[in-house]
């Protein structure tokens, strides 16, 4: 695993960009896509899918058979990857659609805007994420999400 421990210099602190913020604003160009609607997308091998939940989650959890692990964030601090922008560009263009998914839907809000402010175009995150809301005893997959939904996962 590779520690992350400085702050992103491709980021700048402001009210559109908050790491992990559980409601953090969406930027204008940043678009949505229900777990279902994201998975025909993924039909065209043009699109690049991204998990971009920690290599743990990735790992032990399951992830979205097809995506990519690019942590926005890692352990053991799980301060914002410095390097989250140049390795999106070693695997995606620009123009390229781009589809990100982390555990709720929360953590791709913050990493679309970032790819957005640094000139990606086609920037999509899944509403949901991969394992979903909390149920009421605080259980995920259980209400909505990826894996909820019986898409196709795999896990370590």
């Amino acid at each position: 695993m590779t520690q992350r421990a400085c702050p992103r210099p491709e980021i700048q602190s402001t009210a559109h960009v908050l790491p992990s913020a559980p409601h953090s604003p969406m930027h204008p160009e940043l678009q949505q896509l229900l777990p279902e609607e994201a998975f025909a997308m993924l039909q065209d091998k043009r699109v690049a899918f991204i998990d971009i939940r920690s290599e743990i989650e990735h790992f032990f959890v399951g992830n979205p058979k097809g995506a990519i692990n690019i942590p926005w964030q890692d352990a053991p601090d799980f301060e914002l990857n410095p390097n989250f922008i140049k390795e999106i560009s070693h695997i995606a263009q620009a123009a390229q659609p781009i589809i990100l998914i982390c555990r709720s839907g929360h953590r791709s809000i913050d990493a679309g805007n970032a790819l957005i402010q640094a000139g990606f175009q086609r920037v999509y995150h899944v509403l949901e994420g991969f394992e979903g809301d909390r149920d009421e005893q605080h259980h995920r997959s259980s209400v909505n999400g990826w894996r909820f939904r019986g898409l196709p996962w795999v896990q370590c």
